[in-house]
């Protein structure tokens, strides 16, 4: 008895994640096995840099929030202890938006734990 291959799924399955690779340089894009080792491998990066991306933006906070509290006389440093020991609690994303986009509260928080 010949023996059966649901191919109607397995084309189906090599056509999804060749759709998915579609934009890609050379035979990533359409040799089955290259294409395939380059889409796993595009998920095990996708995964890694959602943690990255996370560390980046804490990193460019502190540092938005470090130049800021600078122009005030203070370093980041001393800055986060003053608001810890006065009790405000306020997130880096917040207080580096803040620093950005509305200097006049920044200042004010500032001039609240000095």
């Amino acid at each position: 008895m010949p023996r059966s291959v649901n191919h109607v799924a397995s084309k189906a399955k090599r056509t999804r994640i060749l759709k998915l690779t579609k934009g890609y340089y050379g035979a990533r894009k359409n040799v089955w096995t290259v294409a395939k080792n380059t889409w796993e491998k595009g998920l095990t990066y996708a995964y890694r840099d959602r943690r990255t991306k996370k560390r980046n933006f804490r990193a460019l906070w502190i540092q938005r929030i470090n130049a800021a509290a600078r122009l005030e006389n203070m370093s980041y440093s001393q800055l986060m202890g003053a608001l810890h020991k006065a009790g405000i609690e306020i997130n880096r994303k917040v207080l580096a938006d803040l620093a950005m986009n509305n200097p006049e509260a920044f200042k004010a928080i500032v001039d609240k734990v000095k």
